[in-house]
């Protein structure tokens, strides 16, 4: 996808100043909305620092996030969140929190609710990247990744390093499995 980038051109020549526009092609990789599933920023009771940093990442890879969400570790909080996004049309939706072992780490199950199928090579990849960058969260994190309608559904442990590792990791996956999608590629 491109968007075109409208700028603003100046330039003085002999004390006269001409003024002008250019369009300038810009690759746009997609629409992407970030969901953080944890109770403490759900309720208001702690800072969200993650959400900005997917966000930022997201951005340098090309994508537009439409917003990030906050939900608690609630089955039906996470299936609306994810729903909403899928029925929005956007590209991407990033998940993240709720991917461990304990009770309340529920969203894998959601996310499989939602999904229409599976793409286990993605989760794969996360969680032996993670594992390789010494973010254990991240290799022990039961996230799935798949495809609702036409949006591609992924799942990431909530720690900065497994955020960073697995962003690097899912970019250019998740532009590929995008292109497919949109089908922009035979």
């Amino acid at each position: 996808m491109n968007a075109g980038i409208l700028g603003q051109v100046e330039s003085v020549l002999n004390g006269a100043t001409t003024v002008g526009t250019m369009d300038i092609e810009a690759s746009l990789a997609g629409r992407a909305l970030v969901v953080i599933v944890d109770d403490r920023t759900a309720h208001g009771d702690g800072k969200d620092s993650i959400g900005p940093l997917v966000t930022e990442l997201l951005n340098e890879a090309g994508f537009i996030v439409d917003a990030i969400v906050a939900v608690a570790a609630d089955e039906v909080e996470i299936r609306n969140a994810l729903n909403t996004a899928v029925i929005g049309g956007v590209d991407l939706v990033v998940s993240v929190g709720g991917t461990g072992v304990s009770p309340r780490d529920v969203t894998p199950d959601v996310t499989a609710e939602v999904l229409d199928r599976e793409i286990p090579g993605i989760s794969e990849a996360l969680r032996t990247s993670g594992l390789a960058a010494g973010s254990l969260d991240a290799g022990l994190s039961r996230g799935l990744a798949g495809v609702s309608g036409s949006t591609l559904v992924v799942n990431l442990a909530s720690s900065r390093a497994a955020v960073r590792d697995g962003m690097a990791t899912l970019t250019p996956l998740a532009s590929h499995v995008i292109t497919e999608l949109s089908g922009l590629e035979g």
